[in-house]
């Protein structure tokens, strides 16, 4: 197939889903990583696609929903330091903290700007050489070679006041933080597409070897899950958990090696706090020493409260794939994506938003059909 259109033919994904009933025999759950499965899942209707024996969980593979409260207090400080400009992506933006947002930092004065990438806050700082322009980099292995470039090249163009807030974070730790867990018991990972494009697939071949537990990297059309899942479903029934990547078009093996040496020049592995999961050894990206003078922590230290949580928000259960969205008594009821009370609901990622933006919308309306 060549054209994006051929992966939502719905005569293919009814086949495809035919064969994984046939091929499971009892209950098996699976957990989808990453927050775009989790909107495409719902967008096509894969769970009413798939026999009910056939479990799908959302994961934390939404970077916006799993960045702590604590580090969004810290962006929040930063953002109403005098002569500082807060750079971040649109979906951090209304994300409550203990007792604020960005977007409400900025509505009381403080200078808060969107941008597309990293090299947009470049261009900020060269164009305010006045202020300071801090990036909040939050992400997983897709974006961090994207921040890595950005500090390569402020230092190329000597760009002295720009700075690099790190809350980016690695996916197969957290994995493993999971499965430690025992929380929540898995047969199967659906893992994440784009991070997979960077990392390749060896990065995890320890939950297969050490776990037991079934992998297929997929894409983010349904007959790519789709496959994913019978994939899966095949590896559980056989007793032969692997590695297999169900989204060749876009991953190999080895993954992107330039783009991981572009990580690994500019940060050095270290724990990383987790909303819902706590501090995960080695699970984050933290700025070289030698790089040390792009890092905002290190040149605008703040001081904060302990953090706060929303009250009676579930997010943090629902990142673990412990609960469902609507588990959660204020889904659709107190949080909306109008009034988010958590990020899982403000993240055009998160699996609370996909709930309500989607629900379990009927198969037929999933797919356009190719007849």
């Amino acid at each position: 197939m060549k054209f994006i259109d051929e992966y939502q033919d719905s005569r293919l994904a009814k086949g495809l889903a035919d064969q994984i009933a046939r091929r499971s025999t009892r209950s098996i759950r699976l957990m989808e990583f990453c927050g775009g499965h989790t909107h495409a899942i719902l967008r096509y209707g894969i769970r009413q696609l798939v026999p009910a024996r056939v479990e799908l969980r959302s994961g934390p593979g939404c970077p916006v929903c799993v960045t702590a409260t604590a580090d969004l207090d810290k962006a929040i400080a930063l953002a109403r330091l005098p002569g500082v400009i807060v750079t971040t992506f649109g979906d951090m933006m209304r994300v409550p903290g203990s007792a604020s947002s960005l977007q409400q930092a900025k509505a009381e004065g403080a200078d808060v700007r969107i941008v597309y990438s990293a090299l947009d806050a470049i261009e900020m700082a060269r164009a305010n050489p006045e202020k300071e322009v801090i990036f909040v980099g939050i992400g997983f292995e897709t974006t961090a070679p994207t921040i890595a470039a950005s500090i390569l090249k402020a230092r190329r163009e000597e760009t002295t006041n720009f700075r690099v807030l790190s809350l980016n974070k690695l996916t197969p730790p957290v994995m493993k933080a999971l499965l430690d867990s025992g929380e929540i018991q898995l047969d199967g990972i659906i893992c994440p597409g784009h991070v997979s494009v960077v990392i390749g697939s060896a990065p995890y071949a320890f939950i297969p070897r050490d776990y037991g537990v079934a992998c297929a990297i997929s894409g983010f059309e349904p007959l790519d899950i789709l496959l994913s899942v019978d994939r899966l479903v095949e590896q559980v029934e056989g007793g032969t958990p692997g590695v297999e990547i169900a989204y060749s078009r876009g991953v190999t093996a080895d993954g992107n090696r330039k783009a991981r040496e572009l990580m690994d020049e500019v940060f050095e592995v270290g724990d990383a706090n987790w909303r819902g999961i706590g501090i995960v050894p080695d699970s984050g990206l933290a700025l070289r020493e030698e790089y040390g003078r792009f890092d905002a922590e290190k040149a605008f230290p703040v001081s904060l409260q302990p953090p706060r949580e929303p009250q009676g928000c579930r997010c943090g259960d629902v990142i673990r794939g412990t609960t469902t969205p609507s588990d959660c008594e204020l889904f659709g009821k107190l949080c909306t994506p109008e009034r988010p009370v958590g990020p899982c609901m403000v993240s055009s990622e998160g699996a609370c938003a996909a709930y309500h933006q989607y629900g379990y919308p009927d198969i037929s309306q999933g797919f356009e059909s190719k007849t």
